[in-house]
């Protein structure tokens, strides 16, 4: 379920002819991809589906997924189309719903819809929504997930996990009450919200020395912290104690009985990884700080290529490839 592998999206876009005018082509790890315009901007574009959630931030999700995608490169998503697809099942009322759900959404962030499709198909099971957005960015203020460099600090906008604590207590209310008692479980509920980066990646975007920024959604700091490496051609050192864990996480790993690196590989839809220069490290504390955004500094990318993780003062090494509890937990399979 979800993304696949790297090495069959290497296959997939091994079919994609080059093209000059693309500056960011597809790549495995960059959820935008980047095209010239004229004069002194590029365009980023990025699209996503929108499945499986619940319906009453159906529309919110479909619009933020892009847009925060969008704001990681440094753009403000300015442009969209909506994709809205059901089962012949499905009422008009429930695509009225979503649209407007989906306009509110958009309006917040100052976005428009330009055009999209809507319709009822056999062989969906569900609903599906898919969202593609764009925006500009100045050539000189463009941000990937490869532009870590030795020695920059690694930076942790947000908890690990808290996407799916916050998910497991929309679909399965009665056994997180019981987990996480009743008033933090009414708590969670109401932080959906968190699971959007467009404002911190947009603030983080506005200061020099943010090299590279990526997300932490399908398998969550293990698949977002490789992928930077990779695609900057670094390294990295973390410790663990570092990682901001909430308690939820604790209580929901024990019962799960998930391994550490499990934790580390949580979907963490609106945690940000940004690599922040040395020079630049105080001007991101203050700025967050007068935001009232959450942040810890993990540890800094490296020029050796290793990948390390500390754990109690002792060097491993980090998590190759992720195990994302996520479906687990979500189907509440103890």
């Amino acid at each position: 379920m979800g993304k696949l592998p790297t090495e069959n999206l290497k296959k997939l876009f091994s079919y994609i002819m080059k093209n000059s005018r693309v500056i960011v082509p597809p790549l495995p790890g960059f959820d935008s991809g980047v095209h010239l315009i004229d004069g002194d901007k590029y365009l980023v574009v990025s699209t996503d589906p929108c499945i499986g959630v619940p319906e009453e931030w159906f529309g919110w999700f479909l619009i933020h997924y892009v847009a925060s995608d969008i704001a990681l490169f440094g753009a403000k998503a300015e442009f969209c189309t909506i994709n809205l697809l059901g089962p012949p099942s499905t009422k008009h009322t429930v695509f009225y719903r979503i649209m407007r759900q989906v306009c509110s959404a958009a309006d917040e962030l100052g976005m428009a819809v330009v055009t999209g499709h809507t319709g009822t198909y056999e062989g969906l099971s569900t609903l599906l929504g898919v969202c593609t957005a764009y925006g500009a960015v100045d050539k000189d203020k463009l941000i990937t997930p490869g532009g870590a460099k030795p020695g920059d600090y690694i930076l942790c906008i947000k908890p690990i996990g808290l996407e799916i604590v916050v998910n497991f207590t929309l679909t399965h209310k009665a056994l997180a009450e019981r987990l996480f008692g009743v008033q933090r479980t009414r708590e969670l509920t109401e932080l959906v919200s968190l699971q959007s980066c467009v404002k911190e990646a947009l603030l983080l975007a506005e200061i020099d020395g943010v090299h590279a920024m990526h997300d932490a959604t399908e398998g969550g700091l293990t698949v977002a912290l490789n992928e930077m490496a990779e695609a900057s051609k670094v390294g990295f050192k973390i410790e663990m104690e570092k990682i901001q864990i909430p308690e939820e996480v604790d209580t929901l790993q024990e019962c799960f009985q998930l391994s550490d690196e499990q934790v580390l590989s949580m979907s963490s839809t609106g945690t940000i990884l940004a690599a922040v220069s040395s020079k630049a490290k105080d001007k991101v504390e203050e700025a967050l700080r007068q935001n009232d955004v959450e942040a810890r500094f993990l540890g800094f990318f490296t020029k050796n290529m290793r990948r390390i993780l500390v754990k109690h003062g002792k060097e491993t090494l980090f998590p190759k490839k992720a195990d994302d509890p996520y479906e687990r937990i979500l189907s509440a399979k103890l």
